[in-house]
């Protein structure tokens, strides 16, 4: 059975996205990778474009509020913006709350290349969290 795990933002439009995508990729059928906003606002643009110099394709994913997977079970539930960690409902059905403090891109001014450089970095530092994370949970 896969490791079910739910990635929790405030917007469920980068961080968060970025995570579900990046672990579907990389832990592949060993998990059952989601995301949600406790205010979603959408999908950000730059989200789709970072996620694609990858090679993935998240152009059809949509913001999620949180309250959809409240009742679900979770192996692990994590948190990656500080302010969802603060308004985050509680999950009776978690086996595990984590919690990535990450810098939230979309709040990067700028233009297009220097936005498009903080959603890279945030992507860089979601990649090595998640691989961490598969290593740990694959190592039991």
């Amino acid at each position: 059975m896969a490791t079910r795990v739910l990635f929790v933002c405030t917007g469920n439009s980068a961080r968060s996205q970025i995570a579900e995508a990046l672990l579907r990729e990389r832990g592949g059928d060993a998990f059952e990778a989601h995301s949600a906003g406790s205010d979603p606002a959408g999908l950000n643009p730059f989200t789709v474009r970072v996620l694609a110099e990858d090679g993935i394709d998240v152009s059809e994913a949509e913001s999620t509020h949180v309250d959809a997977y409240v009742d679900a079970s979770w192996d692990y539930v994590v948190t990656v913006c500080d302010r969802a960690r603060e308004s985050c409902p509680v999950f009776p059905h978690a086996g595990e709350q984590l919690h990535w403090s990450l810098d939230d891109p979309a709040a990067a001014s700028g233009d297009d290349e220097q936005r498009m450089a903080a959603f890279r970095a945030t992507r860089e530092e979601v990649r090595e969290r998640v691989d961490a994370f598969v290593a740990g949970v694959a190592a039991g």
